[in-house]
């Protein structure tokens, strides 16, 4: 299944990395964090890792490191802008709880 992007969060990545001149992608990944046991990583990448997955989703490079996709396989990856606020937004099929300021979840 891997992690994919919907168009929104694809044209975001595409045109952030052409300003930014360089890289090949997104890196995204978890980590251990917050009150409900997970948290979101989410950075521009310039190099794949040598056991970094690799999935392709709307002409963008998604990276995913192995300990991490169990945790996101099958997550859809949103750009959303409501109001004066924007930014990624994680849908997620394997979490079970977030944490009520949303920067955390279980699965």
């Amino acid at each position: 299944m891997g992690v994919t992007l919907t168009e929104n969060a694809a044209k975001h990545v595409r045109n952030f990395l052409a300003k930014r001149g360089k890289g090949i992608g997104l890196r995204v990944g978890v980590r251990t964090s917050g009150c409900s046991g997970m948290a979101y990583k989410l950075e521009f990448a310039d190099e794949a890792g040598s056991d970094d997955l690799r999935f392709e989703s709307g002409g963008v490079t998604v990276l995913v490191d192995p300990q991490s996709l169990p945790y996101i396989d099958g997550m859809e990856l949103d750009y959303t802008r409501e109001g004066l606020n924007e930014g990624f937004k994680f849908n997620n099929p394997n979490m079970k709880n977030e944490c009520g300021c949303g920067e955390s979840f279980s699965v």
